[in-house]
């Protein structure tokens, strides 16, 4: 009776560590403290980023998004690079979309310069994110405004 009690107790044990180890890898959790250095980068507008996207160069994951900040009236974010990928200062940050209506992430354009951005340091060029619905909605009233040299509208009411 108690060898089926012990085993049992084995096999929850067991089954709640498997449990704890699936969520930890699914969730991108990290357990043991941070690798890595932290760089910021300022943009006008973040519209659709969120914390944990991607930072890519040349479409390969190179860091994660941290933290998303208004300082100023300019959306700072917070970046976690892999301590082994060197960005030069002169790089440019841009907030890019996968697909037409995917997820955003950044991506890192690396300049040329031989001088590196270091811990703590800011990415000054950027490229905010794109408002797919300011674009739609801007066609459409220039489609329905028309041609300016016929003044004739496009569309028909």
């Amino acid at each position: 009776m108690k060898r089926i009690e012990f085993l049992v107790g084995v096999f929850v044990v067991v089954g709640i560590a498997a449990m704890a180890y699936i969520s930890i890898k699914l969730g991108d959790v990290r357990v043991f403290g941070q690798s890595g250095y932290v760089i910021f980068a300022e943009f006008d507008s973040v519209s659709g980023l969120r914390e944990g996207a991607d930072v890519e160069i040349a479409g390969v994951v190179v860091g994660r998004v941290e933290e998303i900040r208004l300082k100023d009236y300019v959306s700072t974010v917070k970046m976690r690079i892999a301590s082994d990928v060197k960005i030069p200062e002169d790089s440019t940050a841009s907030i890019r979309t996968r697909g037409i209506i995917g997820d955003k992430f950044i991506e890192i354009i690396p300049g040329g310069s031989e001088r590196f951005l270091k811990a703590g340091d800011t990415i000054v060029d950027t490229e905010s994110s794109i408002n797919i619905e300011e674009l739609v909605r801007k066609y459409i009233f220039s489609l329905e405004k028309g041609d300016s040299s016929t003044g004739q509208g496009v569309l028909e009411r």
